[in-house]
């Protein structure tokens, strides 16, 4: 029998830091996250942080959750508790310590992102949202001297996205849904924000169609009179622009050359290296492309000339972060894929050599053993292709086909399923399938990784025709694949997925045996109350407002809630009680509802955790508990 502590037994290695002859990673070597430092070359790993102190998923942080000065001869954590996403700055020495305020409680009732740290003049910003009020503040950190300077503020984000050498000059962006952005410049000799790019929200008039810009990732260049930035205006799947400072509205696409990738997918980041040499990022088919580039700003040109991530020892994965290092002219990066749990390596000398710093691996269960999926991309109802994969058990396990189905929907909603182990659902995926499980996992409209046309019919459309591209896929397409059997399926999700996993079990139910929830909303309108003051604005407009009659009566009608009477198969229910994102009160006010009304219904809740499952011991009762949930209603 497979057991998941083999799954587990391979650790995480995240956010590498290079520094000297130091790396700094974060890593739940002792059961939960916490920061390390070894030497370059291999050392047994130093905690820095005291054994109580427990960090976040990189992931779900919104900005770096650990930066270190080694001019200052600090680091600076971002520190929350057990989960509920409250995260403060503080300090510890480089070669660890206990954790001290960086500004005395100057954040105390916010919720702060660390974005944009420049080691060599000791300046980071930060984007703080308000616990009270729908308002983010954007500040930049002189960290030598332990001085905040307010940039701006707004409802909408404000979030610094682009600064000059010099920090002069600041560009923040409001974003009110993804892709409608507009820009601000801050400019240190006038101590004030103006508007730069866009029009601002409360200038529409009603009905104006808005191109979107999809503007982010800027660069001040050609004398710091011009910005740089990856944009949608140009290429749905995103590519790069510029305009003159002096003549913002006038934006020129920027050619991308040299690109030696195949498939579908988008480019997700730019970041300036030194001189003319830029780093671009691409998602492609779900997996990571990087390449080093020149730019030419007379010819408006971005040659890449030197693939980085994409090839070889780094191909057919995901990178989990990527941190180059100006002194040293190299990077240090975190990898994994589908059947390869998280490594650290660093690119370097001139030829960007791959130097591979951990030897984790999965004990006790052969290699041949995980599945490394198959593509099953299908047409839906309206002619739109769907990105998915199948992973199916391997035949040297013995399990015969049919299989019974388990069908995994993925959160955010705009997001992506990706060949990622560093994420909650690859060790799942790989369990389920050494049980026995086919395993479904389809990027439906709304997903990210496919345009930003695809990634926007999600909104104002929750449980709308997201929904009806799973019905389509598990009435008309799975059933004819003769391995599946769709008699015996089961369907789970978390966060939004978990929200859609409520939705399909009780709009449809003819189609379920069994169903698991991990923190999903089930009502939009007491979600929608109980989510941070700061998400409103854009849940507004991305989803509905509940204050407005018409939106009201759309987000009762898509909500679980209204459906849930019509629940025919046993839920397993999961959730944080930390959890700032879906509260715990939503679940349990689901539980309650389904055991007065005598359905089948199981709660596994964990006091220590927010909007994830992070800590060893939970994560091993949470994926058990999963895997026997459905073996029970799915295979019995």
């Amino acid at each position: 029998m497979v057991r998941i502590e083999s799954l587990l037994s391979a650790r995480l290695f995240l956010a590498p830091q290079v520094v000297g002859q130091r790396l700094y990673f974060v890593s739940n070597l002792s059961g939960h996250l916490s920061l390390y430092a070894m030497d370059h070359g291999g050392s047994v790993p130093e905690p820095l942080l005291p054994p109580d102190v427990v960090l976040q998923n990189p992931h779900l942080v919104g900005g770096y959750l650990y930066y270190a000065f080694p001019t200052l001869g600090k680091i600076l954590v971002m520190l929350d508790d057990n989960g509920d996403e409250n995260y403060q700055p503080v300090w510890i020495p480089l070669e660890g310590g206990v954790p001290e305020p960086a500004f005395g409680d100057a954040f105390a009732r916010y919720r702060v992102h660390l974005l944009a740290p420049d080691g060599e003049k000791n300046t980071a910003y930060f984007a703080a949202e308000s616990r009270d009020a729908q308002l983010v503040e954007a500040y930049q950190a002189d960290l030598a001297n332990g001085v905040l300077l307010k940039l701006r503020e707004s409802p909408w984000g404000s979030y610094p996205s682009g600064n000059s050498d010099d920090h002069a000059r600041v560009v923040l962006i409001d974003g009110y849904t993804v892709g409608d952005h507009v820009l601000y410049l801050w400019e240190k000799e006038k101590g004030e924000a103006r508007l730069l790019f866009g029009t601002p929200l409360e200038q529409r008039t009603e009905g104006q169609v808005v191109p979107l810009n999809g503007i982010s990732d800027c660069t001040f260049v050609a004398g710091d009179r011009s910005l740089l930035f990856i944009t949608t205006l140009f290429e749905d799947t995103v590519g790069l622009g510029c305009f003159d400072l002096a003549n913002p509205q006038e934006v020129k696409p920027v050619a991308i050359d040299g690109a030696v990738h195949q498939g579908l997918g988008e480019l997700t980041g730019l970041e300036h290296l030194t001189g003319d040499r830029y780093l671009l990022t691409f998602n492609i088919d779900g997996c990571s492309w990087a390449y080093e580039g020149v730019y030419d700003h007379a010819a408006r040109t971005m040659r890449l000339d030197r693939v980085l991530v994409g090839q070889g020892e780094l191909a057919n994965g995901v990178l989990e972060s990527m941190r180059y290092d100006k002194a040293g002219d190299r990077y240090a990066l975190s990898f994994s894929t589908a059947t390869s749990p998280t490594q650290i390596y660093t690119l370097e000398g001139p030829d960007r050599q791959v130097i591979r710093h951990t030897r984790e691996r999965i004990l006790g269960i052969p290699q041949e053993w995980l599945s490394a999926g198959e593509d099953a991309s299908f047409i839906s109802f309206d002619g739109l292709r769907i990105s998915a994969r199948l992973y199916l058990p391997a035949e040297k396990l013995g399990f015969k086909p049919p299989y019974p189905l388990v069908y995994y929907v993925h959160g955010g909603p705009q997001s992506q399923e990706r060949p990622d182990f560093a994420w909650f659902s690859m060790p799942l995926i790989q369990f389920l399938t050494l049980n026995g499980f086919a395993v479904f996992v389809p990027n439906v409209r709304g997903s990210t990784g496919y345009g930003l046309s695809y990634t926007k019919k999600v909104d104002r459309d929750w449980g709308g025709d997201d929904r009806l591209d799973h019905v389509y896929a598990m009435t008309e397409v799975l059933p004819k694949d003769k391995r599946l059997d769709t008699s015996r399926a089961g369907v789970v999700g978390r966060s939004y997925g978990g929200y859609m996993t409520l939705t399909l079990a009780a709009r449809h139910p003819e189609l379920w045996k069994a169903a698991c929830d991990m923190f999903g909303p089930y009502d939009l309108l007491t979600f929608m109350e109980r989510i941070p003051e700061t998400w409103k604005p854009y849940f507004a407009i991305a989803v509905g407002d509940p204050q407005k009659e018409e939106d009201r009566k759309f987000l009762v009608e898509r909500s679980p809630r209204t459906y849930m009477h019509q629940l025919a198969c046993p839920l397993l229910v999961i959730q944080g009680a930390n959890d700032p994102r879906v509260v715990e009160r939503e679940s349990r006010d689901l539980v309650e509802r389904l055991r007065a009304e005598g359905k089948q219904i199981e709660y596994l809740m964990f006091e220590d955790e927010g909007h994830d499952v992070l800590k060893y011991k939970n994560r091993v009762r949470c994926y058990n508990a999963i895997t026997d949930f459905f073996k029970r209603h799915l295979m019995a």
